[in-house]
Order: C-alpha cells, then structure tokens, then sequence
C-alpha cells in the first residue's frame, strides 16, 4: 500500500508524485542537453552554466510570482512591461541623483502598487483578467518609453553588486535573489494557508467562497505579489544591463514567463501547478535559447522554438486536466 505523495511503478519502486509529475520535462531538458554538449564543447563549461543561469533569473522571478497567481485561475500579462516601467524609474532616480539601493526600493514598490490596480480592476469590476492585463500592457509599454524618454539611461557604476555581484565568490547574485525568491514562493504555495487558498480558489471559485475564504482579497493580494515582483525583476534588469533602455522587459518577457510557468505544469484554468515545476520550465526555455546560439542557429528560430515547446505544453497541460 503506497502512502500520500508517492506513485508506486510496475516494478514497485515508490517515487515522489512531483518527481513523476515532472519526469517528461526532466527528459526533454536532458535530452536536449545532450545533444547540445555533443556538438558544442562550450555548452557544459561552468562559464556557460553562469551564463544561462544569469540569463534566466529575472524570468524566475516573475515567473514565481506568476505561478501563485495562475494556481489561483488568474492570469497577468503585464508583468513583462511592469519590469519595463520599473526599470525606467529607477534609471531616472539614480540619473536625477537618488541613492542606487534607495532608488531600487522604488522597482518593487512601483509594480506592487500596479499590480494591485490590475487586482482592483479584475477583482472590484469583474474584468477579464486576460483583457485586464493586456490592456494594462499596452498602457505600460508607452509609459515605460515615456518615463525614459525613448533613450537609454545610464545608471554608471550604482547596483553593480546585485547586477554582477558574487555570493562566497562563485554564485551570481541575480541567480542567489531569483533561488530565494522561487524558495519562498514554493514555500507559500505548499506550506501556507494563503497557498491552500490559492489552490481551492482555482479549483473551484465558488465553492472556495462558500467555505469561507476571502476570494476577492487572495487575488488582490497575488496581483499585487505578481506586480512586486515583477518590479524586482525591472531593478535586476536595469543592474544587469547598466541602464534603462528601450525594448528591456516588456511583452517579450511576459510570453517568455508564461511559456515557462505553462511548460512547468500550471494549469491555465487554476488549481494546479508547483515552482519546481516552473524553474524547470525557465531553464528549459534557457537552455533552449542558449543551445541554439552554441549551434548558431537562426536566431528567429528561437520564437519558433519557444511557440512550439509552449504548444505542446500547453496540450498536454489540457490532457491532464480532462484525465484529472
């Protein structure tokens, strides 16, 4: 008789139910490694390693805020150009003369404060999330290029340790704040009430609500969370980059974090998903850009690539939902 959270095989060896959930996507990424390190010896080098990971960990980021809220049936679109707008005003507060880290408080309390209008709009007004949000976008993408001016704007040498710090001399420090960020998120989501509310609420909203759990205040609270941390992601950016530019986040990111969090298992329709699940799919999307640079293939080839991988995931995501 096997126990809750295990899956026992034919030949009777009991394995974690999330380790089996994510199995496929293991193989795939390995697969797909694989063939890489064969045909390019610079792919397994720990200097490529840094730099995936580095490329990657803004999108863990808003992918981790993006899991919590589509666990719960909700979606956000903007997260890419709440990064943008982010970005842009801690730019222009460092340029104006603001202190660097006093400066970058202002990312994360800039996107939470968007993201709780996206909350209040879906939420008070009953909007559709997906309209919300992408209308939201739209808006964002203009203030980001307004707030900057169309141009870049320099932070000189101000957040050069989170933008190319080191943890005990080996870890980037963009992959050390993703690796907690995507901890406490797992953490929330498997541990907490608020997580365990999140899971009912998108599973069944109605019933959610007539068991007593604030419905409307848990997703304003995670469009808020999704908002924050995404304007975490806008100060990494602008660290990372040296400056604000035009094209830095924006609608790109967003798909590129949905395609994650899809590919990592969460359902589209709520009331399932893990972030184990999601920074698989991040770096599975990074491995993937990163292989086809190696093997300088087309670089259009890439958005290819990351739409067929998301439609497939995307399928088999449905498949599970209607087995389920």
């Amino acid at each position: 008789m096997t126990t809750a959270g295990t899956v026992r095989g034919r030949a009777g060896v009991s394995l974690p139910a999330g380790l089996t959930r994510h199995l496929g996507l293991l193989a795939v990424l390995l697969l797909i490694g694989l063939i890489t390190a064969l045909r390019s010896p610079a792919f397994l080098t720990g200097a490529n390693v840094l730099n995936v990971s580095q490329q990657v960990a803004v999108t863990a980021v808003l992918a981790a805020g993006l899991t919590l809220l589509m666990t719960a049936g909700g979606i956000d679109f903007s997260l890419g150009s709440i990064a943008a707008v982010s970005s842009g005003v801690v730019a222009q507060l460092i340029a104006a003369g603001a202190d660097g880290w006093a400066a970058a408080l202002a990312g994360p309390a800039v996107g939470a404060a968007i993201g709780f209008g996206n909350g209040a709009v879906v939420t008070v007004f009953r909007v559709a999330p997906f309209v919300a949000t992408l209308a939201t976008s739209t808006v964002l993408g203009g203030a980001a290029l307004l707030i900057i001016d169309g141009q870049s704007v320099s932070i000189g040498d101000h957040l050069v340790e989170l933008g190319f710090g080191e943890v005990l001399g080996v870890v980037p420090a963009p992959v050390v704040v993703a690796a907690a960020v995507c901890l406490a998120a797992g953490l929330v989501m498997r541990w907490t009430a608020f997580g365990r509310n999140a899971f009912a609420i998108g599973g069944n909203e109605d019933a959610a609500r007539l068991a007593g759990i604030p419905v409307a205040r848990t997703k304003l609270l995670l469009y808020t969370l999704g908002g924050l941390l995404a304007g975490l992601g806008g100060v990494m950016l602008v660290a990372r980059l040296g400056a604000a530019s035009p094209g830095t986040g924006g609608l790109q990111l967003e798909l590129t974090v949905v395609a994650a969090v899809v590919i990592g298992g969460t359902a589209l329709h709520g009331g399932s998903g893990t972030v184990a699940g999601t920074v698989l799919g991040v770096v599975l999307l990074g491995v993937v850009a990163n292989s086809l640079n190696l093997l300088q293939v087309d670089a259009h080839f890439q958005d290819v690539a990351v739409g067929g991988v998301l439609l497939v995931a995307a399928i088999t995501n449905h498949l599970r939902g209607r087995a389920r």
